[in-house]
């Protein structure tokens, strides 16, 4: 390399570390971004955007299975998973160019190759073919995300115990399938094989599925997935599994003091991740670190000055889009923009199986939780002439407000499209709207965004549809 000596190093390009670089640049930092596997990280190459690749293929299948539905005729329905999965990749490698072209746009230097802190302002990679390079900045941030978390007993094999790199490729659809976790990524693979005819089973050791959503919410998603034909076991855990040459039998504790044994061609572990902290001499430097994930303050500092970290690795919420926000934030607070810092409230979660669950802010059970006086409104979208008329009218939109101020507390969705719907109550509260606000702005018609004005309606004993 040329140059070794820059402003700001990145470790990491996933969504977090890429746009931090791209942020870096803008703000007038000669900046480099180091990178150990492939640009784009796991969100664009393993992760949201091929997944979601995977989801369309299932939900076109899904629309072509039910077709007689809405007056059309479509014979011998089938698919190909080869096909399916490498429109996936076709997908995730047309971003990861997309990510080169922002880099050198941008004027970033990549250095590709993995990235160990041999001092609080140098950096030592060693790329691919064993060659070592020192680079030098004044600022280092780690944007390094998480991998798999692996329990004991139930190790991945990447044969007949996957985790989301072998799911996301499989060379055919297993005949049947054990999903062990039920947040975004277990459930987003029960949807997606199950659409695809698996029969799937779905092990989740807390009282609900879906447990960071609104218990409402999770529960109308629970009975959906029941119906599509997913075995649910909530309070219940995987304590054993045994592997044959192409089955696996799993010893289900299901919490009631009773053991169930099933047997299934594939399991997929999806039981969370945990953060990349590993070989980047954080420990050498005394970087504080706390179950996985770096600790840092609100502008994503470390307790080392000069050292940052945001994303996965900085901790929960573990999604792309506050990894972005974080990076956006350090670099601007490094620049003396005196940025806001992120509320994490304010984060929304999407989960893109069929139906759509998507959230922002208080849950029913937190406000309660947190003492506050709360009223809520509820729409389904069986009162939607737009739901209706595309046929996806099995939803609901869940909204609580503050009694007493009329402030938008939260808001929780499931049924179709809602990932692109909860924006709208984003930014209600990130402009601290109250429902006067909301019940005044007019809402195009016929669409499925006027059940967000109809909830906070019924929230306050006005609802017109229903």
């Amino acid at each position: 390399m040329a140059d070794t000596s820059f402003d700001i190093i990145i470790i990491g390009s996933g969504p977090g570390g890429y746009v931090t670089a791209i942020r870096a640049a803008q703000l007038g930092f000669k900046t480099a971004i180091v990178e150990r596997a492939y640009l784009g990280g796991i969100c664009l190459n393993w992760g949201c955007i091929p997944t979601k690749a995977l989801l369309r293929s299932a939900e076109i299948f899904h629309y072509l299975q039910h077709a007689k539905d809405f007056g059309l005729t479509a014979g011998d329905v089938s698919f190909d998973p080869k096909a399916v999965v490498q429109r996936s990749r076709a997908v995730a490698k047309r971003l990861n160019d997309g990510v080169g072209f922002l880099m050198k746009k941008n004027k970033i230097a990549v250095v590709m190759g993995e990235g160990s802190l041999t001092a609080k302002d140098k950096l030592s990679v060693k790329g691919q073919d064993g060659k070592t390079v020192e680079l030098a900045a004044k600022h280092i941030i780690v944007a390094t995300g998480a991998r798999p978390r692996i329990l004991p007993g139930l190790e991945p094999d990447q044969k007949l115990v996957w985790t989301y790199f072998e799911a996301m490729a499989p060379e055919r659809v297993p005949k049947s399938l054990l999903v062990i976790g039920s947040g975004a990524i277990g459930i987003e693979f029960a949807s997606f094989f199950r659409t695809f005819g698996a029969e799937v089973t779905v092990v989740e050791v807390l009282p609900q599925i879906l447990p960071v959503e609104d218990a409402e919410i999770a529960a109308f998603a629970r009975k959906a997935f029941e119906k599509q034909g997913i075995k649910i076991f909530t309070g219940a855990k995987v304590t054993k599994l045994d592997r044959k040459s192409d089955s696996v039998s799993a010893t289900i504790d299901d919490g009631k003091g009773g053991t169930q044994t099933v047997t299934v061609e594939r399991v997929i572990s999806a039981v969370g991740v945990v953060g990349n902290t590993e070989n980047l001499g954080l420990e050498r430097l005394g970087v504080k670190t706390d179950r996985g994930a770096i600790i840092t303050d609100e502008f994503n500092r470390t307790n080392v000055p000069g050292i940052y970290a945001i994303g996965d690795v900085a901790g929960p919420p573990l999604l792309a889009h506050k990894a972005e926000h974080e990076g956006v934030i350090c670099v601007e607070a490094i620049k003396g923009l005196k940025p806001h810092p992120m509320d994490k409230r304010l984060i929304p979660g999407c989960t893109y199986c069929s139906p759509q669950i998507a959230s922002v802010g208080f849950t029913e059970q937190a406000a309660k939780e947190k003492k506050l006086d709360i009223r809520m409104g509820r729409f389904p979208f069986v009162g939607n002439g737009k739901a209706i008329a595309l046929g996806e009218d099995h939803g609901l939109v869940k909204v609580i407000f503050d009694k007493k101020t009329g402030q938008l507390l939260g808001a929780h969705m499931v049924g179709a499209e809602v990932t692109e719907l909860i924006q709208g109550y984003v930014v209600a509260m990130n402009l601290e709207t109250t429902e006067e606000e909301l019940i005044h702005t007019v809402f195009p018609h016929p669409t499925l965004s006027e059940m967000m004005m109809e909830a906070v309606l019924d929230a306050y004993g006005r609802v017109l549809n229903v």
